[in-house]
């Protein structure tokens, strides 16, 4: 079953593995066999168990219970083969906790997502998947289930000597330590350790680490010297700032943009034409055009965005209210500063959930897909962008000043539909996503007109940023190549200083760092945002961090270096011509900011 799967999914990626060599492949097959064979030794416990009690009875259990069991194994692992393939071409890891996780926490949301998946394909390899289980399993196993012929002394002996061997088999080995992931590990181009990775024992492992009490997986070394280095990277000269707003007491809007990479936007060195307003918003507005998802999806980012703390890998702050409560966030400051708080949202506010995160934290009016009108929840996800704006200005006109709006966009997702006819014709989903993006763009400065017109967009700091990055439209960013988490962060409005409109901030910097840098500029205290620097702090220092699941990235301004935590490899290296020192540098700091990231977590 495992050789047929680990065919299936190479034939699927076959593009990926361009410019590996038959051996490599082949290496895949060599390297994941004891991985397959400790999965093989957990579906044989229950046999086990059942074969032993029926050799001690007179009775003889029939053969069915056997078929049944084997036929619900291939039933499941051809699910788990179906669900992979999709998981991994839009997340770039294998199928994991976390999908699940989503699927119980926002089932609808999670059906909307997959709708883009290629359905009569992935029926195809459920289908093959199980067809070829099928048959094997005919052709290898007796399901007669005969009772051997043995001494009854000597059947105690001969169950441990069976169990001791499939215990062999699921620890794969008489060595200290069991398998692990990174004994499939083997090679310098993470597809191929991908494929080598069997994809259920990955998915047992996760499921097993999720749910246990959480510890901190991420010790690379004393916590003192983890704390130093990254409290070093906070460190200030001189704390200043510079002011590019005219005002202490703005309104803030932020706009949360839906998977808007940067490689929509042509002047952060993407395509053309993709965003055209942007492009316009840039000239009136400061662009930091050097800034870095915390990670690759919407709920590491409202928490990156609002709560200023890095992404946790595996795990996800928000669907844990112990801790999530515990959190800073932009929502509380203002609140404290007599601001009235709402928060916009076209979906399902309870995803993931969002709604328990944005109520403990002082958000006064939650406008979600319960408050649009049926006609208007015109796609899969809820209302798009065009309505959600237009209820966003339509509530603002009704507020007192000043105001702190937090408005999520969704256009842009999975499995990119618009109510309009696309502006990139086709069907190949990197079209689809070029048409949502531009369709949110659009939206986007249509909201703009019509705020101007308000007289409250005088006194107005907008703010534009991605909730993430994406692998579309270019579909050449892996999960572990910084290129996917770069996203736009703009200022944008009338409270911004005409002398700083147009400007362009190079600091390398993370969506954490937009609470400290929005709170400076308001003559707001913000230590307790402890992951958030001043991007307009000329003494703030140039990095970035960002990580996705098992792996984690670390930014300096000439170099970057990229980690594979499960497989303990290195996956990319910005300037492969820097000294070995470098990137030891690098990695460290990497490694010291994700082991205090979940630190911090465990401690909440």
């Amino acid at each position: 079953m495992a050789l047929i799967c680990r065919v299936i999914f190479e034939l699927y990626f076959h593009d990926k593995l361009t410019g590996a060599s038959a051996y490599e492949i082949w290496q895949t097959f060599v390297y994941g066999i004891r991985m397959d064979a400790s999965v093989a030794g957990y579906i044989s416990i229950i046999p086990l168990l059942v074969f032993s009690a029926n050799w001690f009875t007179r009775y003889n259990i029939k053969s069915v219970w056997l078929k049944f069991y084997v036929n619900l194994a291939i039933f499941i692992i051809g699910i788990i083969t179906a669900v992979n393939v999709n998981i991994f071409r839009e997340w770039g890891t294998k199928v994991n906790f976390r999908a699940f996780d989503v699927f119980f926490n926002a089932p609808s949301e999670a059906f909307a997502a997959a709708s883009s998946s290629p359905l009569f394909l992935t029926f195809l390899l459920f289908a093959a998947v199980c067809t070829g289980g099928y048959f094997l399993a005919r052709y290898v196993i007796d399901f007669n289930f005969k009772k051997p012929k043995a001494p009854l002394l000597a059947k105690p002996f001969i169950i441990v000597l069976l169990a001791g061997l499939t215990l062999f088999f699921i620890r794969s080995g008489l060595q200290l330590a069991p398998i692990a992931q990174s004994n499939a590990y083997f090679s310098a181009k993470p597809i191929l350790n991908q494929a080598a990775l069997n994809t259920e024992w990955n998915l047992i492992q996760n499921v097993v680490e999720n749910i246990e009490t959480p510890g901190n997986p991420y010790i690379f070394m004393p916590e003192a010297k983890a704390a130093a280095l990254v409290d070093s990277m906070y460190a200030l000269k001189k704390d200043s700032t510079v002011k590019i707003l005219n005002t202490d007491h703005p309104n803030v809007v932020i706009f949360q943009l839906e998977s808007f990479t940067a490689d929509l936007i042509a002047s952060l060195g993407g395509e053309k034409g993709d965003a055209p307003n942007f492009e316009d918003f840039i000239k009136q507005g400061v662009l930091f055009d050097n800034i870095y998802a915390a990670s690759d999806r919407t709920d590491k980012g409202i928490i990156a965005i609002l709560s200023g703390f890095p992404s946790q890998a595996t795990r996800t702050i928000i669907i844990d209210n112990e801790k999530q409560q515990q959190l800073p966030t932009l929502s509380d400051v203002f609140k404290k500063q007599a601001y009235n708080t709402s928060y916009f949202y076209g979906g399902e506010s309870e995803f993931m959930n969002f709604k328990a995160y944005l109520l403990s934290h002082k958000i006064d009016h939650l406008i979600d897909r319960n408050d649009f009108k049926t006609q208007e929840m015109n796609s899969k996800w809820g209302a798009h962008d065009d309505i959600l704006f237009k209820k966003n200005i339509g509530f603002l006109n009704k507020q007192p000043e000043p105001f702190f709006s937090y408005v999520q966009t969704l256009s842009n997702h999975e499995p990119f539909e618009i109510p309009t006819a696309p502006h990139f014709p086709g069907d190949d989903l990197s079209n689809k996503f070029r048409s949502t993006a531009y369709y949110t763009d659009v939206s986007l400065k249509q909201y703009f007109d019509a705020a101007k017109k308000q007289s409250w967009y005088k006194n107005t700091l907008f703010i534009l940023v991605a909730d993430h990055g994406h692998r579309l439209p270019l579909n050449i960013s892996e999960p572990y190549m910084p290129r996917k988490y770069h996203i736009p962060v703009l200022f944008l409005g009338d409270a911004i200083k005409p002398e700083y409109r147009g400007l362009r901030i190079n600091k390398l910097g993370n969506q954490t760092d937009i609470a400290a840098t929005l709170l400076a500029q308001l003559n707001l205290p913000h230590r307790q945002f402890k992951w958030s620097k001043n991007l307009l702090n000329p003494y703030a220092k140039d990095f970035a961090f960002f990580d996705w699941d098992n792996g984690l990235g670390f930014m300096l301004p000439k170099q970057a270096v990229t980690f594979d935590m499960a497989g303990n490899t290195i996956s990319y290296i910005q300037d492969k011509k820097a000294s070995a020192s470098s990137v030891d540098e690098t990695l460290l700091y990497g490694k010291a900011f994700m082991q205090m990231v979940f630190t911090d977590f465990v401690k909440f």
